[in-house]
């Protein structure tokens, strides 16, 4: 392939040669982290499947690769001015880290209500943090604001050439691990992995002559690039709330959409069931923690969206998770798969119901784990009484025997969602 085909890729981003300058450069303080086969998601999705594991990454994500290849290219004289940046949680602790590597001082912004473990971590590389606002925007005017004031560095968590080429690295190690991939599936929220990890993929396979396709997956409630590229320029859009919070950004970076439109292949979108499912799935079958964000490549094979994809590998781009948070999404992950209902069961006001819906639970094998019996639920008769039960299965096909063995006993059971 041509000399001008792969600059035009490279244009509005780095080249081959600024990705593996930026990999030597990072090489001291980032792993190389592993690339794990997978084959419970190479079942569903019908060729192999492997794990590139961020999540194991220093500072528990990729993000230490381009905040270290962005601090470390500044001046002397931009050091010792410090850095600041906004960040609710990954971010954060790379740019914390590496300015602690450095020699550097670092303040960091960050939402009033960001995880707990987040706030700590990045605390102890040692950064000023500085909590302000409940979205990820106001810490974001916060930090630009204070560095017009102090003269500090603003890190921007995506949009420019350093940490683009930081996070390229990813990429370099896939094609060292899996020479032969054919498919490489990226969260996107910003862009800066993405845009990092489709330049290097695709200027690579212009130069060897073949094709490696990259998709790009965002939640659905924070999902600007299918917007942007409809449109064919960087569009806002309004988010929703979202427990992928790692990739909740309502507009893309200018030079990440640029290299984006050039070299993705595909974005799609995966809701937040479908999230929680996939970090149930990863953490049973894969034995790994991932955070939300981390998991939506994995999501995306789960829903059924990838097809035809070849020798594959997925991103888990992160695993910072409070644990506060991990029991939620696996109860709701757990009730997305249907491993988990919640029964609402009128019944009539006299001793023995409660005993009596038990068994009948227990003669499908499923387990109760929880009861609520109230007289006081809005719409039912004076003579009635409502059971909420929350029952464990073993998935769709036992929850549905539930629901039926309790039907033809003369039960009115309700899913409550």
């Amino acid at each position: 392939m041509s000399t001008e085909a792969i600059t035009e890729l490279a244009i509005a981003g780095p080249n081959l040669a600024e990705f593996e300058q930026a990999r030597e450069r990072i090489s001291a303080v980032v792993d190389v982290t592993p690339m794990e086969t997978a084959g419970f998601l190479s079942e569903v999705l019908g060729s192999p499947v492997f794990l590139k594991c961020e999540n194991l990454q220093r500072t528990g994500s990729y993000k230490i690769r381009g905040a270290y290849n962005r601090i470390s290219q500044l001046s002397a004289e931009e050091k010792a001015r410090g850095v600041v940046a906004a960040s609710a949680g990954n971010h954060a602790q790379g740019v914390a880290f590496a300015a602690r590597e450095l020699g550097i001082a670092a303040t960091i912004f960050m939402p009033v209500g960001v995880a707990l473990p987040k706030l700590l971590a990045t605390r102890g590389y040692g950064a000023d943090v500085v909590l302000r606002g409940h979205t990820v925007e106001e810490p974001l005017r916060a930090a630009a604001e204070f560095a017009e004031k102090t003269g500090a560095v603003f890190i921007h968590p995506f949009d420019h050439e350093h940490v683009v080429a930081g996070q390229g690295t990813v990429a370099l190690e896939i094609l060292d691990q899996v020479p032969d991939v054919d498919t490489v599936i990226v969260p996107i929220g910003g862009g800066g992995l993405t845009s990092g990890v489709a330049s290097v993929l695709k200027q690579r396979a212009l130069l060897e002559g073949r094709t490696i396709r990259v998709i790009g997956v965002q939640a659905s409630n924070a999902a600007a690039y299918p917007v942007s590229l409809a449109n064919g320029h960087v569009t806002e859009i309004k988010t929703q709330p979202t427990i992928a919070d790692g990739i909740n950004v309502a507009r893309p970076g200018a030079l990440n959409f640029d290299i984006i439109q050039k070299t993705v292949d595909e974005v799609v979108t995966v809701d937040d069931d479908l999230i929680a499912r996939a970090m149930l799935f990863v953490l049973e079958r894969g034995k790994l923690v991932v955070e939300p964000a981390g998991a939506v490549g994995v999501a995306a094979i789960l829903s059924g969206q990838i097809k035809n994809a070849g020798k594959t590998v997925v991103i888990l781009s992160g695993g910072n998770i409070d644990p506060m948070i991990l029991e939620r999404v696996i109860a709701h992950g757990l009730a997305a798969s249907e491993r988990y209902l919640k029964l609402r069961i009128p019944l009539p006001d006299r001793p023995g119901q409660l005993a009596r819906t038990a068994a009948l639970v227990a003669e499908v094998n499923a387990n109760v784990v929880e009861v609520l019996h109230t007289r006081h639920t809005g719409g039912m008769q004076i003579s009635q009484v409502e059971l909420e039960l929350h029952i464990e299965t073993r998935g769709p096909e036992h929850a549905e025997e539930v629901l039926k063995h309790l039907r033809d006993e003369g039960y009115e059971p309700r899913i409550d969602f």
